[in-house]
């Protein structure tokens, strides 16, 4: 059974929501910045829509949707967590690669070269997974939170 205020699945039979607490079989209003299919960002597109968007590109249409988005907090959330989340995977992802490579050329150790190569596309195998993840939540109207990156975009919201 799913809240229809948060979205969050609950056992069958429950009367409250675990996660936020609203009543079970209960018809409730959305709650604020939560996305309906009538809901629209200021972009004129649909929240859903905007949402899923603000991952394309990962953390690049983050900041598109950062700058053009002025009243849905569901279409802020995933682009403030959009730019965490693939920013500091990227980031750390061609300062690691970049790095052991460096070290591996520098050192003549082609084996180090190799794990590079390996731990690069594991990281990528897996930001990809995440990618696919969180487009289609944000698809379905769900603000779900990558831990300590999801954490954040709350803070920056609620600014």
């Amino acid at each position: 059974m799913f809240c229809s205020q948060c979205g969050a699945e609950n056992p069958e039979g429950a009367k409250f929501c675990s996660k936020c607490g609203a009543g079970l079989g209960v018809a409730a209003t959305p709650a604020e910045g939560a996305a309906t299919p009538e809901a629209e960002s200021s972009t004129g597109l649909s929240a859903n829509v905007a949402g899923l968007l603000c991952y394309v590109a990962m953390w690049i249409t983050g900041i598109v949707f950062i700058v053009l988005e002025k009243k849905s907090i569901f279409v802020k959330f995933h682009a403030w967590q959009s730019i965490m989340t693939f920013g500091v995977l990227t980031a750390a992802h061609l300062i690691l690669y970049t790095m052991l490579r460096a070290i591996a050329l520098a050192t003549f150790l082609p084996g180090l070269a190799i794990f590079a190569g390996v731990l690069g596309t594991i990281i990528w195998i897996l930001m990809a997974i995440l990618w696919i993840i969180l487009i289609i939540q944000a698809g379905a109207g769900k603000m779900w939170k990558v831990p300590w990156a999801g954490d954040w975009a709350e803070k920056q919201i609620s600014k």
